[in-house]
């Protein structure tokens, strides 16, 4: 069979599997119905529209609970969770922090945000995530110990810490990057913005390092238009981090007083409403995305990325692997223009002018990840 037989194959596929003759069939649509329809109302109704409300604080209650955290905090997206989170565990200025290229642009702008640099580890293929390999041949080679701290050589920054992204929802090899970040004092903060509902070695991602961040933009698992969740087991980080997002303002009747400078961070009550319909749906959400996973890795003449060894990923976005970038573009070129919409991986970080400076491992897995995946649609079914 030929590659070209093989796509109007599979985009015969994806229009069947979603009811659809024709007109766009997107990446990820938010799936909506009357129960979030009556929370929102509620909410509305209830006048606490904004950061204080009963939604945010039973949100937060839902994604402890599914994740199995001690601690949720809600937050206004994941970009700012993961501001917060490494703000908490102790991020300065001309820091270091490392992590992968292979991610979205958020990743390095929140590192950015505090004045600190990413440096940029390569990635696995099977994982799609940070390699432990290449993060423990970096640290052995370019870092030594001082005063407790992990120190890059070359430029005397501390190495404060590092945020693995569990790509398109594959969890990273957690375990061994855990392992290499307590050997060297360097503080573990999971970029979880794709992952909920992904779980590696039977524990959900977020809960490995000491903080990790999902998100809930509209075209995640579940959305509640815009927001984010910090999860940690620590109880000194959750409290720090809700301080922060609400202004540090100390408790009080109605005395407005604060203890230090901190944000206006908190999830609104009307998003979080969203969240509580949502979170009653995930289930149903992530069985009906392993069917999907399952129904693209049956079509002939084709290679789809699978959930790594030890893991169970939630396939947020099924993706294709294709020989060369030159057949990448193709496929990208036909699909789009049937009105299947279809998309690349991100531009690697280093790749960006704005982060081309930046300290980085060898990139040869993260650059051929990044020429041959194609991201398929996978929204779950929604009547509206």
């Amino acid at each position: 069979m030929s590659n070209q037989q093989a796509w109007l194959f599979l985009i015969a596929f994806i229009r069947k599997h979603y009811h659809q003759a024709e007109g766009l069939i997107p990446l990820h649509a938010p799936c909506f119905d009357q129960s979030e329809k009556r929370l929102v109302v509620d909410c509305i109704d209830s006048t606490f529209v904004s950061s204080v409300g009963q939604y945010v604080t039973e949100f937060e209650q839902q994604v402890a609970a599914f994740t199995g955290a001690k601690h949720a905090v809600a937050v206004v997206n994941g970009t700012m969770g993961l501001y917060l989170a490494l703000k908490v565990v102790g991020l300065q200025p001309n820091d270091l922090v490392l992590t992968q290229s292979l991610t979205f642009v958020a990743t390095p702008n929140a590192i950015k945000m505090h004045q600190a640099d990413p440096v940029f580890v390569d990635v696995e293929r099977e994982t799609l995530g940070l390699c432990p390999q290449a993060l423990n041949q970096f640290l052995n080679e370019q870092t030594q110990q001082q005063n407790g701290q992990c120190i890059h050589r070359a430029t005397g920054r501390v190495i404060r810490a590092c945020v693995p992204m569990h790509t398109l929802g594959f969890p990273a090899r957690l375990d061994n990057i855990l392992d290499i970040c307590n050997q060297h004092n360097i503080a573990l903060v999971e970029d979880a913005a794709e992952s909920l509902g992904s779980v590696y070695q039977g524990r959900h991602t977020g809960r490995f390092g000491q903080m990790g961040v999902f998100s809930f933009n509209g075209n995640k698992v579940i959305t509640t238009g815009g927001g984010g969740m910090l999860i940690t087991d620590n109880d000194a980080l959750a409290a720090k981090a809700k301080h922060l997002s609400t202004t540090a303002k100390m408790p009080h009747a109605w005395l407005f007083e604060h203890d230090e400078p901190a944000y206006n961070l908190r999830m609104p009550n009307i998003n979080a409403a969203l969240g509580v319909a949502q979170m009653q749906k995930l289930p149903t959400f992530l069985a009906e995305k392993h069917t999907l996973a399952q129904a693209y890795q049956q079509q002939p003449g084709l290679v789809m990325l699978k959930e790594p060894k030890k893991s169970q990923a939630n396939y947020w976005l099924n993706a294709l692997l294709c020989e060369s970038e030159a057949e990448r573009d193709a496929f990208l070129a036909l699909s789009n223009s049937l009105d299947i919409q279809t998309r690349p991986l991100w531009t690697p970080m280093h790749q960006l002018d704005m982060y081309a400076t930046c300290i980085r491992t060898d990139m040869t897995q993260t650059e051929w990840l990044a020429e041959r995946v194609v991201n398929l649609p996978s929204g779950v079914g929604c009547d509206g």
